[in-house]
Order: structure tokens, then sequence, then C-alpha cells
């Protein structure tokens, strides 16, 4: 036997994983063909569930301890040599606002409001800092200078945010340090044999053998379907995301704003602010930027902070998010093969989500149970 896992996939789901496994000291191989448009390199990042009330309970409670195991995953990273400085650039701390601008959206922001405060008072231990309200004139003043005038501001003060693209890069140095080997080989098909698959077969012809093999392939893990007779529910969502640039300007410190139409703004240091970001279901694995998607991402950003009017366009990212119906991902064990699991299906929360899932998915794989059970996001929910 070649591996004891081989991973398909090397978004943020499949750098966690095979890092997980490398810790593990388990012999594996994770293969990453680098296909256009993977959601890691175009999310927005925003690390903070404590105020999201979209995705309901079963996300809420996961999305929770998976943004708690970042700050495992930074340490462990840290400690396999990873230059801080590297760290710094990818993950960070920030506030994160949510904006309202008129009579309607504030009284949407009242309900969930509600919803947020209940959570709060639920969790044990209770949060050192409490999401509150604040006046749109601090809103301004002390978060972020170039919003718009509010009619209300809903303000979580601890939150955090993850670059993709630069965190991907810094797991590849945690693999590097952990000697998973990579490859960019295109995997064509499992090599499955009375139910069980063992490894896999390349585009070349080249075959791998393993113990188990996880499915982390975002909006391509359909790929795998018919040959394991199981439909993988996912469908690739479009996002179109633009960074801009405001030299001078301290972005640094200042908050995450979300608006109430699913956009948001996601400021960095070094004058960098993101801001996006479109949901195209039914886009296809179009992974290009259209004339519609950048007006409608552009016209949110100003209404909600005008001041972001002589910012200039730096980059506009496209990212296929792997969208379930039911917003929740695919994790686990795949009925009726054995030796094949599921970690994919994330969709607009892939960056809150993906390197915890990659952690109970592999520890799944390796026979080492899982500290959280997987049964509630299991493709076998799709089945039934």
């Amino acid at each position: 036997m070649d591996f004891d896992l081989i991973i398909i996939g090397g978004g943020i789901v499949g750098a966690a994983a095979a890092y997980r496994a490398g810790q593990m000291g388990a012999r594996t191989l994770l293969c990453d063909r680098r296909d256009a448009g993977r959601a890691t390199d175009a999310g927005a990042g925003i690390l903070a569930p404590e105020s999201s009330t979209r995705d309901g309970r079963l996300w809420y409670d996961f999305a929770l301890e998976a943004v708690g195991y970042y700050s495992v995953l930074i340490g462990d990273l840290a400690a396999d040599g990873v230059p801080g400085e590297e760290l710094s650039r990818a993950y960070g701390h920030c506030a994160k606002m949510i904006v309202a601008l008129d009579d309607v959206e504030a009284a949407a922001l009242a309900e969930m409001e509600r919803t947020v405060y209940a959570r709060q008072e639920e969790r044990r231990p209770p949060p050192a800092e409490s999401v509150r309200r604040i006046s749109p004139k601090e809103a301004r003043k002390v978060y972020y200078p170039l919003l718009a005038d509010a009619s209300a501001v809903l303000l979580q003060p601890t939150a955090r945010r993850v670059d993709g693209r630069l965190m991907t890069a810094v797991l590849e140095h945690g693999l590097r340090a952990r000697a998973v080997e990579t490859s960019e080989f295109d995997v064509s098909t499992l090599l499955l044999e009375d139910g069980r698959v063992h490894g896999v077969r390349s585009a070349c012809g080249d075959e791998y053998t393993a113990g188990a093999v996880l499915i982390a392939g975002g909006a391509w893990s359909t790929d795998f379907g018919a040959q394991l007779d199981v439909q993988i529910p996912v469908a690739p969502q479009r996002g179109q995301i633009i960074h801009l640039q405001l030299p001078g300007q301290d972005t640094g410190a200042w908050s995450i704003v979300m608006g109430f139409s699913d956009h948001y703004q996601v400021p960095w240091p070094g004058g960098r602010v993101a801001v996006g970001a479109t949901r195209e279901t039914g886009s296809g694995y179009a992974a290009h930027a259209t004339v519609s998607g950048v007006r409608e991402v552009l016209q949110e950003a100003l209404r909600l902070a005008p001041g972001l009017r002589h910012a200039a366009i730096d980059d506009i990212r496209v990212g296929l998010r792997p969208y379930t119906s039911d917003h929740l991902p695919l994790l686990g064990a795949v009925p009726g093969v054995s030796g094949v699991y599921l970690a994919t299906g994330h969709g607009p929360t892939g960056l809150t989500l993906g390197p915890f899932s990659a952690k109970l998915v592999v520890e799944q794989a390796l026979e080492q149970p899982p500290a959280r059970d997987l049964a509630p996001f299991s493709v076998a929910r799709f089945l039934r």
C-alpha cells in the first residue's frame, strides 16, 4: 500500500485535511489539479458566527466550534515553524458590524438581534465581549470611517478574518514540515473493488493505493458520484468579489461590515478592502467575472460605504462555491462503499467551517473517533 490516506482537492479543506493527517503520522498524499475558480481563493473569510442567524442552529453550533479550532490550528502551524509574519497576514482579529440603512432593514436587524442575544445567554461560558448595539456615529468614528449614514448598527466586538489564499499557502508550509506528499495530477477515477475504495488512478493512468480516500474537491466533488453510485449533491455557485485599494488608510484597524443583501466589506492591513459578493446559483463552472456581477458588487459597496468611491480596483476574484440545497456541508463516510469519505459542500462558509470539517473527517477516515458526531452532515440525508 502506497499511503494511509489520499486526499483529492487542495483548497483550504483538502490542505487542512492533509495537515491533520500529517500530524497524526499518516502516510498522506494530497492531489490538487488547481482548478481555476476554486472557492478558497475568492472567499471573504469572515469568521463571526456569533452574529449570524441565516443558516440555523445546527450550522451555528458547528460554526462556533469551527472558528474556535482556528486558534488551535494557528498554534500548531507556528510550532511547526511557520513564520509569525505569514500567519498574521493570513489570519487576524477584528470587529464586525451589521448595518441597517433604512427602516425596513432596521426592523430586520431588531429581529436578528433577539436571536443573537438569546444565543449569547445560552453560551457557557458566556462570551467575554457581547454583541451589542452602537450608535451610527460611533460606528463611523471608531470602526469604519467610510460608512454611510445608518439607521441602526449591531457590533460584534471580537471577530476574526482569514485570507483563503494566504491560509492555504501557510498550510502548504505545514505540509512540508509534516512530510506530506503533494502532487498536481488529475484524479480521473477511484480504484474500487468489492465495494471498497482502495486508491486512485490519475488521468495519465498511474495508480496509487491507500487505506482511505477523502474527496475534498469543492464544486468538482460530484465527478466521483457516478462511480460510487451515490449522488454527491453539490453544485457550483459563483461568487464575485472585488479587492479595493485605499492608499494611506489604516484599514487594518477597521471593522468588517455586513449589509442586508448578503454583501459585505472585509478590511485588511495595507489599505486593502474586499467587497462582495454575488451568490449565483446555476452559474455552472464559468469561473469568470461578469458585467452584472461587478456592477452588483460595486453598487452595494457604495451603498454601504460611499467613502469607497475613490478607491482603486486592485483585483476581481471569482470562486465557485460547492453549494448544497440545505446550506450544510457533506462530511464523513459514503453509504454503501467503504474506504471513501467526503468533506465538501460548505457553500459560502467554507473558510469558516473548512479546517474543522477536515480535521473531523480525517480522524474518522484514520479510524480515530471524531470529536463530534458527523451524522447530521452525512450525504445519507439526501438519499432517504
